[in-house]
């Protein structure tokens, strides 16, 4: 009896296509008995942002009118006059004017005070704990791979796509054939290369069989490499125009080095967001994508680096969503985490250690802006650290049952109280175009366009 990696290597030999997974999943399963229903709006996408090394929570979300704060940083701290202000207790980064703007238009979610029971300070223990979504470290898939079996993915046979060079990250590990790594455009290519012509005219000859009662495995089957044939050309076409959009060099901190690159390479933030959202607006039909974007262990000489992450973060995240089209930008939320905030205190060396609860950013068009919780207080401190109030769990569950509309207790194995960060009759404002000369300075308009980029506040020394 023929079985169904038979009937795929002889029909397709062993190209990419196989990549997706060898055997039918729960996904796919799901995504077909979509496929029969009647015609429904795109599918959302939400994209994440592993902020990797422990982002300072402090200095991002500064609470600069608490006089705690200014005596624990005395050269890290930021004043009134330094910060996007928010308020008379709260301001974003200096550095991060895309972030304010998309605040000040209700777009943004600031989550304070995140982070879990019994706080681990090790990089790799906490980011083990924040991707599989249990501080007991448990389970061995991740969160985001547990929600993959629950997602119709209508248009493309991989729900989930990490963008990096790195081994897969844990939250997208157990997906059963629901996530494809894509590390640059060179390697990716080398895949698409060969016959490629006469497969595709073999694979729509092999659905081509118009007889319904002929409509067995086999036949899905096709369909399902068809569709991800598609895919992966909708990928290429995307890879062929990054590098296109002549915004020139911007500065980037790689392996602790300031160095200037292109924002379009896909070595970068910039670049990684660029190619998300050409995928989403060329209808890819993924509905999870990962990113991260590295540097943030900062024991010493924090201001410099970390100002230079938080202007790439911003600028990149700002880009990404003034680059979508309103109908596109409706469809997607964004969200950032990093595995542990910073300590109260800065050290000797004008850098900050490891602490425990942080801040969380949720964007998107449909995501109800706002501060989320309060700030955690400066001075009812644990082993000099701020006290969490808010389980992250909260977010993802939040996400998960109003976002991507998959069932959190099953994904978190246990019920959470959600947050409310989304609200699905919001529209995207008008406009939306890139801006080919850097971030706007706050309070721009959505779709304008600078000619050179706005110079970057100075650093406080």
């Amino acid at each position: 009896m023929s079985t169904r990696r038979d009937f795929l290597k002889t029909t397709l030999g062993t190209s990419i296509l196989l990549a997706v997974g060898g055997v039918v999943p729960e996904f796919l399963a799901s995504t077909a008995c979509a496929a029969e229903k009647d015609e429904k709006p795109k599918d959302t996408v939400l994209v994440v942002i592993e902020l990797t090394g422990g982002n300072d929570g402090l200095n991002t979300i500064a609470p600069y009118g608490d006089d705690l704060y200014q005596k624990a940083r005395p050269t890290l701290a930021f004043a009134k006059k330094e910060v996007l202000k928010i308020d008379d207790y709260h301001g974003l980064h200096p550095r991060m004017q895309d972030f304010k703007r998309l605040y000040d238009e209700k777009r943004l979610a600031v989550i304070q005070g995140v982070g879990y029971p019994n706080p681990d300070r090790s990089h790799f223990e906490s980011m083990d704990i924040w991707q599989l979504a249990d501080p007991k470290r448990a389970g061995s898939s991740g969160w985001l791979a547990r929600s993959i079996p629950s997602l119709s993915a209508k248009d493309a046979s991989v729900p989930g796509m990490y963008l990096g060079d790195e081994r897969l990250p844990v939250a997208m590990q157990g997906a059963d054939g629901g996530v494809i790594s894509l590390a640059d455009r060179a390697s990716f290519k080398l895949q698409l290369t060969g016959n490629q012509t006469n497969r595709k005219a073999l694979i729509e000859d092999l659905n081509g069989d118009k007889d319904a009662g002929k409509a067995d495995l086999a036949a899905f089957v096709r369909k399902r490499q068809l569709q991800t044939y598609t895919s992966l050309q909708k990928i290429e076409d995307a890879l062929r125009e990054a590098g296109s959009s002549g915004r020139g060099q911007t500065g980037e901190v790689v392996n602790g080095r300031f160095v200037q690159r292109d924002p379009d390479d896909l070595n970068t933030l910039s670049g990684k967001l660029g190619l998300v959202g050409r995928l989403i607006q060329k209808g890819l039909g993924t509905r999870i994508y990962y990113v991260q974007l590295g540097g943030f262990d900062t024991h010493s000489g924090q201001a410099e680096m970390h100002a230079t992450l938080m202007g790439d973060l911003s600028a990149a995240v700002g880009y990404f969503f003034n680059s979508l089209q309103p109908e596109h930008s409706e469809r997607v939320a964004l969200m950032t985490y990093s595995e542990f905030g910073r300590r109260v205190k800065e050290n000797g060396s004008r850098g900050t250690d490891h602490g425990s609860g942080s801040c969380m950013f949720v964007a998107g068009s449909q995501v109800v802006g706002g501060l989320v919780g309060k700030h955690p207080s400066m001075s009812d401190l644990t082993d000099g650290d701020i006290k969490y109030h808010t389980d992250f769990r909260r977010v993802y569950a939040t996400l998960l049952d109003d976002w991507l509309e998959v069932d959190s207790k099953g994904v978190l194995d246990d019920k959470y109280e959600k947050l409310p960060l989304i609200d699905r009759k919001k529209k995207a404002p008008a406009g939306g175009s890139p801006r080919p000369g850097g971030p706007l300075p706050p309070g721009s308009p959505p779709g304008t366009v600078i000619e050179e980029p706005v110079p970057p506040p100075a650093v406080k020394d």
